[in-house]
């Protein structure tokens, strides 16, 4: 519900604050007040297109914000949550027009784009005029609205679970039939490349290690000579440390007479004796590493050959034949097993189209029915606001060929405004007067079913007195019930069921060199005294102050 709407520097408009009570808000003034500019301000907040002329002369940027007390639940709290933006209750819609033409938006001071702000706008309030696009004269909303009119919201939310059931079911079985086909026309391909394949056996890191393996025995073939030469020389029959042991062994027996002299020699001896010995294990070592068999050389050489051949062959690195052969495996288990799968899908799939198929017949003959309600509750309303002679029409239009997620109905709102013309769409037939009554009509049906939590009616009075005037602001009354109205007027009828009125006028500043449009909320006395200019014109009467007082005690 709003609750305020603050206007900053739009045409005619410094400042402007306007707290909005619940139920029916009348807007008043003489012609040329300013009542327009401020529905275009509200309009700016609500998304609608930037106009660098709606910025007031000399100042470098406008600014409106509209405040509304938003229920759990409610979809404009959802659009928020999929924009990433914090639900708070409380919606602040912000719209900055610049001077230059650049536009920006905001809600709850999140900046965000003017597209998510004109999606908010529209579902929070509806703009009704004589010459506004974006209320129930677009076709689109209309079997949202027949649904909502008939109660059928959960229905509609089943077929939209049905229907991702269906388009699940169909692509996976469009993906399966056509994985099948590509697999058929290289069936014999895919067969003896998963055999050759298969024979070789490739693994994943294979080359790396067979390579590294082949490198360690070709260099140790190229050492082995040098490896046995010098362990001959350290450790075999040319070896030092049988003729060093047995000069140590002298030097030992002769060291009993004369051991300063001869102990640092032995030791050192030893210390040779012993890294000859240590030397001779390494050189052994490395002999025994250097030793391979010449076929497993060949061996590896020849699988090195193969895998890299098949990689060539299948323009693939050796590293990736595993994977391929997989994939190739399993390209002629699908041949060979997919027609089997493909019968459970097209069986899952004939069925998913067939539940689907009958929840949305179920559905379209539900909203024929619902669609000759809506048309007899819609023309009751007709006659008492000068639309005797008109017919109003939901034309629903079933087209199995065209299924969707909510069906396979198309519905419009159609009307006839004289018997013996020929019918037609709503926006397209009636004229600017009669389609504000006839939608006037169609919200009072559809109550708060549907309906944005916040009207507004822009001059639907306009061309009407009397009984009809009066029962638009009955109407506008009644469904102000259900939800927040506002309406813009010239007929004493309709102001005089407001809940609260509004005074809009234009004072002049500066001694008359500009002027500016205020809004003023009026009590009791104000109130008659307004509707009585409203009955009168200029001169207010006595006569005129009477009538206005039998209007409102008519409708308190």
């Amino acid at each position: 519900m709003l609750a305020r709407l603050s206007i900053r520097d739009i045409v005619l408009i410094e400042r402007l604050d306007i707290e909005f009570a619940s139920g029916l808000a009348v807007l008043t003034g003489e012609t040329g007040a300013g009542k327009s500019i401020l529905l275009d301000a509200f309009a700016l907040a609500l998304g609608g297109r930037g106009d660098a002329g709606l910025v007031r002369h000399g100042a470098e940027q406008g600014q409106v914000t509209a405040v509304f007390d938003i229920p759990k639940g409610h979809p404009a709290a959802g659009i928020l949550t999929e924009n990433g933006l914090d639900d708070t209750g409380e919606m602040i819609l912000r719209r900055v027009q610049l001077a230059d033409g650049r536009t920006r938006a905001f809600i709850n001071d999140q900046s965000i784009s003017v597209q998510t702000l004109k999606a908010v706008g529209a579902a929070l309030v509806e703009i009704h005029g004589q010459h506004d696009e974006r209320a129930l004269v677009d076709a689109a909303t209309h079997r949202r609205l027949l649904d909502a009119f008939a109660g059928h919201e959960k229905d509609v939310a089943a077929l939209e679970a049905l229907w991702d059931i269906r388009r699940t079911a169909n692509a996976d079985l469009d993906e399966h039939r056509a994985a099948m086909e590509s697999a058929a026309r290289e069936a014999d391909y895919l067969r003896h490349a998963s055999d050759e394949l298969k024979q070789l056996a490739p693994k994943d890191g294979e080359e790396t290690a067979l390579a590294s393996r082949r490198t360690t025995m070709m260099q140790g073939e190229k050492i082995a000579s040098d490896l046995r030469e010098a362990q001959e020389a350290v450790g075999g029959n040319h070896s030092p440390v049988a003729t060093l042991s047995a000069a140590v062994r002298r030097l030992e027996r002769r060291g009993v007479n004369s051991p300063a002299l001869v102990e640092p020699a032995v030791k050192a001896i030893d210390t040779a004796i012993n890294a000859l010995e240590e030397a001779d294990q390494h050189l052994q070592a490395a002999l025994a590493a250097t030793d391979f068999d010449p076929a497993e050389l060949e061996r590896i050489e020849e699988r090195l050959f193969a895998l890299r051949a098949a990689s060539r062959k299948y323009s693939t690195p050796v590293d990736g034949l595993a994977a391929l052969a997989a994939k190739y495996a399993a390209d002629v288990v699908l041949i060979d097993a997919g027609a089997d799968q493909l019968k459970k899908l097209e069986a899952a799939a004939g069925e998913a189209d067939k539940r689907y198929a009958a929840a949305a017949a179920k559905l379209s003959a539900a909203r024929t029915k619902a669609a000759e309600k809506l048309n007899k509750a819609v023309n009751a309303e007709l006659a008492p606001l000068k639309l005797e002679r008109a017919k109003f029409m939901t034309q629903v239009e079933t087209d199995e060929a065209a299924p969707g997620p909510q069906g396979f109905d198309r519905v419009e709102f159609w009307v006839q405004t004289n018997p013996g013309t020929k019918p037609g769409p709503l926006m397209k037939v009636a004229s600017g007067g009669e389609l504000s009554r006839f939608l006037l009509a169609l919200k009072v049906v559809l109550s708060d079913r549907g309906s944005a939590p916040t009207l507004v009616f822009d001059e639907i009075d306009t061309g009407v007195g009397g009984a009809v005037a009066d029962a638009i602001g009955g109407r506008l009354a009644r469904l102000a019930g259900k939800v927040q109205v506002m309406a813009v007027t010239h007929a004493p009828q309709v102001a005089a069921r407001a809940d609260q009125h509004l005074l809009i006028s234009k004072d002049a500043l500066d001694k008359g060199k500009r002027v500016a449009t205020r809004v003023n909320a009026l009590a009791a006395d104000h109130r008659r005294e307004e509707i009585a200019r409203m009955l009168a014109g200029a001169e207010i009467t006595a006569e005129a102050r009477a009538a206005a007082e039998r209007l409102l005690r008519a409708a308190s």
